[in-house]
């Protein structure tokens, strides 16, 4: 089973009603098998007169992240899908935004983030000698060095699986990535090793997180024209990603939540950038909208949707705080907001579980 449907009046109580996909079916194109799959960041719209689900998943044969489509009569399915992705090439979180003409447009992060620790890691498996001169914390260091020495081994496992076997050379470097980044390049300077030099190359390209969008065909089934880079990482706080988006219009702008840092950890936040049209050039504002407090940890990847006052609520989730990770549960939660022109508010401090 995945993607549960819930249903709620009031915010509060909810009741399942199905899955998008239920035990015995799912895309014919995706990967299937428990660790395997990553079925992620699925989003319901009507549009068209039909239930679209844009979601993300693996592929079959590649193991690449790929973005599809599911289609319904109705919110609670059944759905049904394409034979083959919208988008392929190691990329998540898909959203739609429809612009003032009624013209709608896929947005979606390069998963660059999932890359640069196993090239990372494998530059220090290659050449030891680099430890030192990226890390400055001795237990840094020896963090680098044992993931080094595991290098081997750690690339034959599944995606996720290196995923967690890399997350404390993600974790050390995160911590003060700016600096890490300036010394690759400044290493990427002074290397006489042409190899050693592409591998480099290759590290500090993948640490860019870029956003794409590009405008979709009507039966909402395939892309038309070129894609437009949106946004990337280059903000102190968002560190080595940027992902979740969601683009709310709202007085004539529009406005782009995402979230930034690593997402299994307290460093997680929601920021904003403001831009005239989904497609314009976005302004991002200068500090995040939401970042961890003494009551939840990690708020991320943002929706706005009408709250139960009937105005503008931002819908996310966060953990427990204390509680961070991967496989750590994490609460759906709501803050009302209020959009100022180039910047967004929250009207109330606290946010509320729902």
């Amino acid at each position: 089973d995945s993607f549960p449907i819930a249903r709620s009046r009031d915010l509060r109580e909810w009741e399942l009603v199905g899955f998008v996909f239920p035990r015995g079916y799912k895309p014919a194109w995706a990967a299937d098998g428990e660790g395997v799959s990553d079925y992620w960041a699925p989003e319901m719209h009507l549009t068209g007169g039909e239930y679209r689900v844009y979601f993300a998943a693996r592929e079959r044969g590649t193991r690449e992240l790929s973005i599809g489509v599911a289609t319904s009569a109705g919110p609670e399915g059944p759905f049904t899908t394409p034979d083959e992705p919208i988008l392929r090439g190691g990329v998540i979180d898909p959203h739609v935004a429809v612009d003032a003409h009624g013209d709608a447009y896929l947005f979606w992060k390069e998963d660059t983030n999932g890359a640069w620790p196993s090239l990372l890691n494998q530059l220090l498996h290659e050449h030891g000698r680099l430890i030192a001169e990226l890390l400055s914390d001795p237990e840094d260091r020896r963090t680098a060095s044992l993931l080094a020495t595991l290098w081997p081994w750690a690339r034959t496992l599944e995606p996720m699986e290196r995923f967690f076997v890399q997350q404390l050379l993600v974790e050390a470097v995160t911590d003060r990535f700016s600096a890490v980044r300036d010394e690759l390049g400044t290493l990427l300077a002074r290397e006489a090793d042409a190899a050693v030099r592409q591998t480099i190359r290759g590290v500090l390209r993948a640490m860019r997180t870029p956003i794409w969008a590009q405008r979709l065909a009507p039966d909402g089934r395939s892309l038309e024209g070129e894609r437009t880079l949106v946004l990337e990482n280059d903000m102190e706080w968002e560190a080595h990603l940027i992902e979740g988006i969601w683009v709310a219009r709202h007085g004539g702008k529009s406005y782009l939540f995402y979230a930034g840092n690593d997402f299994s950890t307290a460093r997680y936040g929601i920021g904003v950038a403001v831009a005239d049209a989904p497609l314009s050039p976005y302004r991002k504002m200068p500090e995040p909208l939401l970042r961890s407090t003494v009551e939840w940890w990690g708020p991320g990847h943002p929706s706005v949707a009408e709250g139960p006052d009937g105005e503008p609520w931002l819908f996310l989730h966060a953990f427990f705080p204390g509680r961070t990770g991967y496989n750590e549960f994490r609460a759906l939660l709501a803050v009302p907001l209020v959009f100022e022109g180039e910047r967004v508010t929250v009207r109330q401090a606290a946010l509320h579980p729902t």
